[in-house]
């Protein structure tokens, strides 16, 4: 299911809604979380990120999987490999960034008190930065995988 389309490999042409749509999150999530006079403005782009985010790392990693069993099968290069190790922090911590995401939104929306507001807001910002560094790795690992950069 997750390895051709058209007859192309899937992974590479839905890895880059991956590369877009997960460090869109990110920041749409700290500046909804710094900027609250700004939220109203960002509080639907923010949900529709949510989604499509960890959609599309999930869908880029079981792709990924499907390119490599194919290519590889059981013995994939050390440069695939890394690659491949941060598919699973990244998909994690994109459904972490998306649940706070989400709880913020709703919190703001229903009023739920500056308290939890501040908390959610720290956690946003906190999970910005760990999927801002997965992605980043795992699309460099991916690109020294594909292109032998250095």
């Amino acid at each position: 299911m997750f390895d051709s389309v058209f007859g192309l490999p899937l992974h590479p042409l839905v890895v880059h809604a991956a590369v877009v749509f997960t460090p869109l999150l990110a920041a749409v999530a700290v500046a909804y979380a710094v900027l609250p006079r700004f939220r109203a403005r960002l509080d639907w782009a923010l949900v529709l990120l949510a989604v499509a985010a960890p959609i599309s790392v999930f869908v880029a990693r079981m792709s990924g999987e499907a390119l490599k069993e194919s290519r590889y099968g059981g013995q994939a290069p050390a440069p695939v490999a890394e690659h491949e190790s941060f598919a699973l922090p990244l998909l994690l911590t994109s459904i972490a960034l998306a649940v706070v995401a989400l709880a913020l939104v709703w919190a703001v929306s229903k009023g739920r008190g500056r308290t939890l507001t501040t908390v959610l807001s720290v956690l946003a910002v906190a999970g910005a930065l760990a999927v801002t560094f997965y992605v980043v790795r795992a699309g460099h690992t991916g690109a020294t995988a594909v292109w032998g950069l250095g």
